[in-house]
């Protein structure tokens, strides 16, 4: 890499962390280890929605016509959190919200904050029974669904008696439900209960190994310091940036506050954690879609003038691959990019070529650091296209080897983070939290390695997992989905290549004897099991019984291997 850019990268890292700068490091000790933290960090996510109520009558949410200043959205957080008090729910209580991208999602959350709760993320896509199992498992005071949820939870509320539940945008919900117009009344002053920084703020679904998915609560302190990470990342980059053009650097550089183009789910923390978390601190705009569309992505862009787009890497390339692309005006593009999926090493130039302005940019990050663990954008990102760039600030990172032994710089094992952003645990799962975070470092699963100059490299997972378009998608549950089907002897799920989501779902299947299924039928039963992201797109029946190692382990990777695409069912 050009010695002036890494030059030029430290200096900002030095600047933008200085002593007496808003963005100070320190360290804190918590459950008797030293983390990383930012020394003026704010108390409690409340305390960021407070700052961000600071921005009055800017623009904060447009959703298709509707629009919603800064100081429209405080009513609304302030009059709902005042009604879910009013329900009994306060500090320590959860809420599930289970929208797609409603504007009503980011009101309901705040809310939740605001009088200490927790806001349990329910993914959009679940069927019953994997609803079911999250409300069972985090046990929710008030359910907030739209109408498509509500259809759902309408198949499995016989089993929740006791659960409240408050619809949104549906007049007649499949089930009885108070209305979240009457929740957003009156004009209320914000309630202000006592938040503890290690309280939970949110806990979103991710899924496990063992089939069944784990809720990770992220904390108030976590959320807190991952949105200042993200700040932290944007003004090293930009400092940078303005390095590298050879100005006169006296102060950190910040670009001006976004207006981005929400395209992922808010239930995960790209969406929620990052974005969302980022613009209401720093007055920034978020255009909601409802789901991808690629037109209409286009449309909002050039009308919203919006300029930056998280997501995942097949999104950006669906939009510079649009037919359309070069008839709208996206000359306000200044970021392309995001997380979920490791860039392909095309991509980045492709954003260069293709837009004016704008700059390819990566995250690499999980829930259980709240967000993000790198980032990088820029002359960076173009010299090391490889490489998922270097730690947000209040990360500390090791690799280690089987044995546990920390690695050099170049050598690829397993990638351990430490700092303030980690998760406090998986709810209801001691064995699984003290297996994931041990001595104070969390074990990640991905296999890396680091470059003399910090710089991540991701090269393999440890964890047998799908990514799917941005969506982690375990063999183990896709494999438990299958084999309850009565005609299945033995069966294994893995990544599939694809060059539109990252990775798709393939199983192999051998049946029992005189035993009957095709593919349309397998796909049946698991759509009735799993969320239709997790459905197999690639189906293999074979004949003979599946390759095993001499301790009786399904030879996976060789079947990855010789198995084409071309020839599934």
């Amino acid at each position: 890499m050009n010695n002036q850019v890494i030059d030029h990268y430290r200096q900002a890292v030095e600047m933008v962390t200085a002593p007496d700068a808003f963005l100070e490091l320190t360290t804190i000790e918590q459950d008797g280890h030293i983390l990383k933290a930012y020394k003026h960090a704010p108390g409690s996510m409340r305390d960021l929605w407070m700052l961000g109520q600071g921005y009055g009558d800017q623009e904060y949410i447009v959703y298709g016509d509707e629009r919603w200043t800064f100081a429209e959205a405080g009513q609304i957080v302030a009059n709902f959190a005042t009604w879910l008090q009013t329900q009994n729910i306060g500090s320590g209580d959860r809420v599930a919200i289970a929208l797609r991208n409603y504007p009503e999602w980011i009101f309901a959350y705040w809310g939740v904050i605001a009088v200490g709760g927790a806001v349990v993320g329910m993914n959009a896509w679940w069927v019953a029974d994997e609803m079911a199992y999250a409300l069972n498992d985090s046990e929710p005071k008030l359910l907030i669904a739209d109408d498509q949820r509500l259809a759902i939870f309408a198949q499995i509320a016989d089993n929740f008696p006791d659960l409240s539940v408050l619809a949104v945008r549906d007049a007649s919900p499949a089930v009885p439900a108070a209305q979240w117009s009457d929740a957003i009344t009156g004009a209320a002053e914000l309630p202000m209960p006592p938040i503890d920084p290690n309280d939970d703020a949110c806990i979103f679904y991710t899924s496990g190994t063992t089939g069944r998915p784990k809720g990770a609560q992220l904390t108030h302190r976590g959320c807190v310091h991952n949105i200042m990470n993200v700040a932290a990342m944007g003004q090293i980059f930009g400092t940078t940036q303005a390095m590298n053009r050879g100005e006169t650097v006296e102060a950190p550089v910040s670009a001006p506050p976004a207006t981005s183009l929400v395209a992922t789910p808010l239930f995960h923390v790209t969406a929620n954690n990052c974005v969302m978390h980022g613009a209401t601190i720093s007055g920034g705009k978020l255009i909601l879609m409802y789901k991808w569309d690629t037109s209409e992505a286009l449309k909002l862009i050039e009308r919203e003038q919006v300029n930056t787009l998280s997501a995942v890497p097949m999104m950006t390339r669906e939009l510079l691959a649009h037919p359309d692309f070069a008839e709208y005006d996206t000359s306000s593009l200044n970021s392309l990019g995001g997380g979920g999926a490791a860039m392909h090493p095309d991509l980045p130039d492709k954003v260069i070529e293709s837009t004016k302005r704008a700059k390819p940019a990566q995250g690499y990050g999980m829930t259980e650091v709240c967000g993000i663990s790198t980032y990088t954008t820029g002359d960076l990102f173009l010299e090391r296209p490889e490489s998922c760039g270097p730690l947000v600030p209040t990360l500390e990172g090791k690799i280690i080897n089987a044995a546990g032994e920390t690695l050099p710089p170049g050598e690829a094992g397993e990638l351990l983070v430490k700092g303030a952003p980690v998760i406090k645990g998986y709810l209801n799962r001691p064995e699984a939290t003290a297996e994931t975070i041990v001595d104070g470092w969390l074990h990640t699963g991905d296999i890396g390695f680091f470059d003399e100059d910090g710089f991540l490299y991701l090269v393999d997972r440890a964890k047998d997992m799908i990514l799917r378009g941005g969506e982690n998608i375990y063999c183990a549950e896709v494999e438990g989905a299958l084999y309850t089907h009565p005609a299945v002897l033995e069966t294994v799920a893995f990544a599939v290549p694809d060059d539109r989501l990252g990775e798709e779902v393939g199983v192999a299947v051998h049946l029992k004897p005189d035993a009957m299924l095709d593919a349309p039928g397998l796909r049946e039963h698991m759509g009735s099991r799993l969320a239709a992201f997790k459905v197999p797109r690639y189906v293999w029946f074979l004949s003979e019984p599946l390759p095993r190692n001499a301790n009786g382990k399904f030879l996976k990777r060789e079947l990855r291997e010789v198995l084409d695409p071309a020839s599934s069912d």
